[in-house]
């Protein structure tokens, strides 16, 4: 396919296609669905906001997305469409509750999008019962993620911000999604980084088999063993994918002397949570080999910052570390193994998969990774709404109702006091609310017993805790 209704085709990058890879398979297609809410204790001019709106899909090719599908080919493909204005709706809550609202932003959120020739995101200004005002948006996951998405609703609210008000200057031109994307295929088209990315990371699964260490112990695997002995992976999903979200929140100052210590030692926020998690898996099952999966957002240059779209790659990143290390010692080699990983997280997540499984074959389902993790550090308070003073927002996120893995910890900012939410998607028969809530207080006890005692061993914390 050349072209769609005069528009440039393109194929879809490894990031859309590992989307597709498990919505091929998932009953549920809301899946790739992810929904937002940001409002603000402030009296909108609405007519300008509509417009702030219409300049901003103007502004982001990616926000313009289509797909389409070649029946010959049996593939898929994306074309960016010409800017069209269109009417915001408008959803006044105000003479409702707050539960009622959030209810039907879930119920928005649950509705999959037509997958052909079709917008792939809504969005809809709304009036909550507190009174705040602000949007609501949908998208794709093949058309956004987090980033993009907060990227696309400050563009939104600087735009506003730069109409009614003096001194505030317009923002500055979103990139080319286009011209990302054809970076990207170049990239996937058998280029030289693509094979030296392949060799990273085919050398780093041929040196040894990975082992399962469970949420809640090492129950999962022992039932593996059962049936052969030599099992290192194990079955952890359920066939039902209708999953909850719980939400953990870890209040301002115990939030700022995590973020202290991370500034103090140079270290990332990421890597003192993988640090907890891998430890408390450690606690658990009695194994230095960890292993969880982590997501990486791929945008380090400003384009791929400004161009929006989906970027997100998901490598299995695991580490051994033995007891007798010391916490700062385990968050030190935590740290040189990601900066290894970001130089190569290009490559494509389902090969690394589909490799992995021709070298150490497993039943299908097994994996040795219990959960996903996602640090996301951009904010809007690192300018757009700052503009608006010390006015008070809200943001939101709202579950899809289904997901294809049995857990996934998303770690974001608030928005009213920079405090930390553990955002846990689950399968609701993979684990319960209180595995949960006994693995958000283990972690976090960890967390802070290391930050106190850096150089207390992995193995007297475990005690200790």
């Amino acid at each position: 396919m050349k072209t769609r209704k005069g528009y440039k085709t393109y194929p879809l990058t490894v990031a859309q296609k590992f989307h597709f890879y498990y919505l091929d398979f998932c009953p549920k297609k809301e899946v790739v669905n992810v929904g937002t809410s940001l409002t603000i204790e402030y009296d909108l001019d609405l007519d300008v906001l509509r417009q702030s709106i219409m300049k901003a899909y103007e502004r982001c090719e990616s926000m313009r997305l289509r797909f389409a599908y070649d029946k010959e080919e049996k593939q898929w493909y994306q074309y960016v469409a010409e800017h069209e204005d269109w009417e915001v709706e408008f959803v006044d809550f105000s003479h409702s509750t707050m539960e009622a609202a959030e209810a039907t932003m879930k119920e928005w959120t649950r509705v999959p999008f037509k997958r052909e020739d079709a917008p792939m995101t809504r969005i809809v200004i709304i009036k909550t019962p507190d009174n705040y005002q602000g949007i609501y948006l949908l998208g794709d996951h093949l058309v956004l993620d987090a980033q993009s998405l907060i990227g696309f609703m400050r563009d939104i609210i600087e735009i506003y911000c730069s109409t009614m008000f003096e001194g505030i200057e317009y923002p500055k031109p979103m990139r080319s999604y286009l011209e990302q994307l054809e970076k990207d295929l170049a990239y996937e088209a058998g280029s030289k980084a693509q094979q030296r990315d392949r060799e990273f990371f085919y050398k780093r699964i041929e040196e040894s088999e990975p082992i399962y260490n469970g949420i809640d112990g090492p129950g999962a695997l022992e039932r593996e063993r059962e049936i052969n002995p030599n099992a290192r992976a194990a079955l952890f999903i359920s066939r039902n994918v209708e999953s909850a979200l719980d939400i953990f929140h870890l209040e301002e100052e115990p939030t700022r002397r995590l973020m202290q210590f991370c500034q103090d030692r140079h270290i990332s926020l990421q890597c003192l949570l993988l640090m907890g998690i891998r430890t408390y898996l450690q606690k658990m099952n009695g194994n230095e080999d960890v292993s969880i999966n982590v997501a990486y957002a791929r945008r380090a240059t400003l384009i791929e910052k400004k161009s929006g779209g989906t970027r997100i790659h998901s490598f299995p990143f695991r580490t051994i570390i033995s007891e007798d290390k010391t916490f700062m010692e385990g968050i030190h080699i935590i740290r040189d193994e990601q900066n290894e990983i970001f130089r190569h997280t290009n490559f494509d997540p389902v090969e690394y998969l589909t490799y992995r499984r021709k070298v150490y074959p497993v039943e299908p389902g097994r994996t040795y990774e219990p959960m996903s993790l996602t640090y996301q550090p951009m904010t809007l308070k690192d300018k757009g709404l700052t503009q608006l003073g010390d006015i008070r927002y809200k943001t939101k996120w709202y579950p899809n109702g289904a997901t294809t893995q049995a857990m996934y910890l998303t770690v974001m900012h608030r928005a009213d006091d920079n405090g930390l939410d553990f955002n846990f998607e689950h399968q609701v028969e993979a684990i319960s609310k209180e595995k949960l809530e006994y693995f958000y207080y283990y972690l976090c006890r960890i967390m802070f017993k290391g930050i106190e005692n850096p150089n207390l061993t992995i193995g007297d914390i475990i005690r200790l805790v």
